[in-house]
C-alpha cells in the first residue's frame, strides 16, 4: 500500500453578496460565493466547517443562507482568526473559532468533541488571501516591499523558517527545485545560480524588493503575461514557489482532503476552491480515488516547514473511489466576477458528496 510521505515539501467582513457599494473596502473578496452555497446546501441545524476562513465572506454568506447551522471556522492566520472571532461574537453559540493548519484539525476537533462522520458539509478554499497580499510586511507581495517573510501563520510557530531563511540556508539544488516543481518556473536554474552568488557578495536577500529586483535580472527583455493578457512580474513563479514551500501547503492540502473524508457524514459534501494547478491535481486525484505514492510532489526536499504523520486507519478510507462529483466539468468564475475581482481569474470549484 501506497502511504503519505510526511517529508514531502512543501472586521469588516466581506460585502454581502454583490450589493455593496464599489467604495467598500473589504479585507477580502470570497471567490466563487454564490456556486460555494448552491453546493454545499447547508440546511439548518446542520454543521459546516470551513477549513480556510480568511475574512468570513463564504461562512457570512453560509450563516445568512441556513440561519441554525453551527459553523467551525478554521485558520491558520492569527489576522484571519480575529475575524472569525468577531463572528463568533456576532452569531452567538453558533460560531466556533479554531486556529490552527488542516494537519491541526484532529486535535482542535477532538477538544469541541467532533469525531469521524460528524460534520455536514466542508469547504476549503486553498491558496493566499488578499488580507495577506496587501499587507507588504507580511512579504507575499512583489508589488509592496516588506521582510521576506511569506508565513501563513505570521509569528505563531517560531520554529517555521521564513522565505529568507530559506534562500539564506538552503542549497543551490534545493533552491531549483523549489522554484521547478512549485512554481513551474522555466528559468529555475538560473535564479537559483543568482540567488547563491548573492550569498559569495555577502548579500542577504531580507526583503520582497531585494529578490524581486534580483529575479528580474535573470529576465532579459523578457516579461509574462497572465491569464488576462496583463503584463506580470518575472518574479511572481518564484514568489509562489517559496510561500508554498514555507507553509508546506501541498501537504496540507493533501491531509485536509483525507481529513474531510473522515469527518464528513455519509452524504456529506465538500467543496473546494484551488488557484493553480498543483493543488487542483490533489485535490482531483482524491475526489476520482486516483491516489499515488508522493500524491503532492515527486520528490522530497530538505528544510520542512512542518511533519504530520498520516494514521493508517485514515489512509485506508482514501484508497478506494469515495466520493461522487456533483458537477461535470471543473467550475470556473464568470467573466463578471473575474472583471469585479481579477484574483478570482484562476480558482477552479470541484463540489463533491461522501458515498463511502
Amino acid at each position: 500500500m501506497n502511504r503519505f510521505n510526511p517529508k514531502l515539501f512543501n472586521c469588516s467582513f466581506v460585502r454581502r453578496l454583490c450589493n455593496v457599494s464599489v467604495e467598500t473596502k473589504d479585507p477580502h473578496i470570497p471567490v466563487m460565493l454564490r456556486e460555494t452555497v448552491d453546493y454545499l446546501k447547508p440546511c439548518q441545524k446542520q454543521t459546516i466547517l470551513d477549513m480556510t476562513f480568511g475574512a468570513g465572506g463564504h461562512s457570512r454568506k453560509l450563516l445568512e443562507f441556513a440561519p441554525n447551522i453551527k459553523l467551525l471556522a478554521l485558520d491558520r492566520d492569527p489576522v484571519a482568526h480575529n475575524y472569525a472571532v468577531d463572528l463568533a461574537n456576532e452569531y452567538p453559540d453558533q460560531v466556533i473559532p479554531l486556529l490552527g493548519k488542516f494537519s491541526d484539525l484532529p486535535k482542535l476537533l477532538s477538544v469541541h468533541k467532533f469525531k469521524r462522520n460528524s460534520i455536514d458539509g466542508i469547504l476549503m478554499d486553498c491558496g493566499c488571501s488578499s488580507m495577506q497580499f496587501d499587507t507588504g510586511e507580511r512579504g507575499f507581495s512583489i508589488s509592496k516591499n516588506g521582510p521576506l517573510d511569506m508565513r501563513m501563520d505570521s509569528n505563531r510557530c517560531e520554529n517555521v523558517p521564513t522565505a529568507a531563511d530559506v534562500l539564506a540556508k538552503a542549497s543551490e539544488g534545493d533552491i531549483y527545485k523549489i522554484l521547478k516543481y512549485y512554481g513551474e518556473e522555466k528559468q529555475a536554474k538560473k535564479i537559483a545560480r543568482a540567488i547563491i552568488e548573492a550569498r559569495y557578495l555577502f548579500k542577504k536577500l531580507q526583503t520582497t524588493e531585494e529578490l524581486a529586483d534580483l529575479v528580474d535580472s535573470c529576465f532579459i527583455s523578457e516579461y509574462k503575461l497572465d491569464k488576462l493578457q496583463r503584463r506580470s512580474h518575472n518574479a511572481t513563479k518564484t514568489f509562489q514557489a517559496l510561500r508554498i514551500f514555507v507553509n508546506n501547503e501541498l501537504n496540507e492540502i493533501n491531509y485536509g482532503m483525507i481529513l474531510a473524508h473522515h469527518y464528513l457524514k455519509l452524504g456529506g459534501r465538500l467543496v473546494t476552491i484551488t488557484f493553480h494547478s498543483l493543488e487542483d491535481t490533489i485535490v482531483k486525484r482524491h475526489l476520482m480515488g486516483n491516489l499515488i505514492e508522493n500524491t503532492a510532489n515527486p520528490i522530497p526536499l530538505k528544510f520542512s516547514s512542518h511533519m504530520m504523520s498520516t494514521e493508517e486507519g485514515m489512509m485506508m478510507e482514501i484508497m478506494e473511489k469515495n466520493w461522487k462529483m456533483l458537477h461535470k466539468h471543473v467550475i470556473t468564475p464568470t467573466m463578471e466576477e473575474v472583471e469585479n475581482n481579477p484574483r478570482s481569474r484562476s480558482a477552479k470549484l470541484r463540489a463533491a458528496a461522501k458515498i463511502k
